[in-house]
């Protein structure tokens, strides 16, 4: 009894060393299915995993890359730059879309980044507000959205338009780990912890609430502000100018919210306030590997570039440009079969 049980639990340990013996291999097969058939054609899968922010753009990138190499699977999930940063860390993904700073911390852990577009964060509130008119011709200050967002407690619309009533605002915020919130707070000098205001998830959470909200006040990238078809602001949403000089009144230069074009002209020559306008990353564990992902990589910085300005994003300048794609690593030649 005892030598059968001795033979079972040595077979036991053989199929574990076996195990550990074999899955690096198994893993590096997995990544092995990535590169170039024998008549050139790139193949493989790319994961991609992240902002809010980026997912629109990155859709569009994947269908225009995928018209090019068809024989690419390229698979795209949003669920906040916090999120995206984790799982490329985590290696749960090629590419993580993140949509602020890269931190020293996360770069003494390995990430990687370039820069791909800019866009921007901005102030929302709702169409139907009854102070609509007031709201966008006297907009908020930086120190009103500083004590709207960073004080708790009742905040009322007349106070910060200077009128006579209480009528109560609603103030939103993001309820997850967010390149818009991280980018929204340090614009209000603070970090994303430190926001007041009833949290929501993901863009789309604020967005709708906000446009169901006629008193709600929030912040949204402008892909989820902003209808790239008619190039004006979702239905029930509108945007409170920012009061740049402080005059309590929104002048005509500080008058670029109307459409989508507008804005991105004001981000483009910086009269829009960075932050909240900021730098788009992608992201990964060290220098990418999968060939695939490479090859993005390179298509979007050299020929991805022209499809910003109609999905709602501002291009890397030219500088910047060359600078990150001397950080890709370079493609391999395909070896073809005579």
């Amino acid at each position: 009894m005892k030598q059968r049980n001795y033979k079972r639990m040595k077979k036991t340990a053989v199929f574990f060393l076996l195990l550990v013996f074999l899955f690096p291999f198994q893993a590096c097969r997995e990544k092995a299915r990535s590169g170039f058939d024998d008549d050139g054609n790139l193949y493989g899968r790319i994961s991609i995993s992240g902002a809010w922010a980026m997912y629109p753009l990155v859709v569009r990138w994947a269908e225009e890359f995928r018209k090019e190499h068809p024989d690419v699977r390229i698979d795209i999930s949003a669920g906040g730059a916090g999120k995206g940063m984790a799982d490329a860390l985590g290696n749960m993904v090629d590419i993580a879309m993140v949509s602020r700073e890269i931190t020293a911390i996360e770069q003494d852990r390995g990430a990687w980044f370039i820069a791909v577009a800019k866009d921007a964060v901005i102030p929302t509130f709702n169409i139907n507000n009854p102070y609509r008119e007031q709201i966008l011709s006297q907009g908020f200050q930086q120190t009103q959205f500083q004590e709207v967002f960073l004080q708790g407690g009742r905040h009322s619309w007349e106070y910060y338009l200077g009128l006579e009533g209480n009528t109560n605002m609603t103030v939103y915020t993001r309820s997850n780990a967010c390149g818009a919130a991280e980018i929204w707070a340090k614009y209000l000098g603070v970090s994303q912890e430190d926001l007041r205001g009833i949290g929501m998830f993901g863009d789309p959470g604020i967005a709708d609430i906000v446009k169901n909200d006629r008193l709600g006040i929030g912040y949204n990238n402008i892909a989820f502000a902003y209808d790239i078809n008619t190039r004006k602001p979702f239905p029930g949403l509108a945007v409170i100018p920012v009061d740049l000089n402080q005059s309590g009144i929104i002048d005509p230069d500080e008058r670029f919210y109307d459409t989508l074009d507008q804005l991105m002209e004001a981000i483009a020559q910086g009269r829009y306030p960075s932050p909240p306008a900021r730098n788009l990353y992608f992201v990964s564990n060290g220098p990418p590997t999968n060939i695939a992902a490479i090859v993005f990589l390179h298509w979007i910085l050299e020929k991805g570039q022209v499809f910003l300005a109609e999905a709602g994003y501002v291009p890397v300048s030219d500088a910047d440009l060359t600078a990150q794609l001397e950080k890709i690593p370079p493609v391999p030649e395909p070896v073809l079969i005579q």
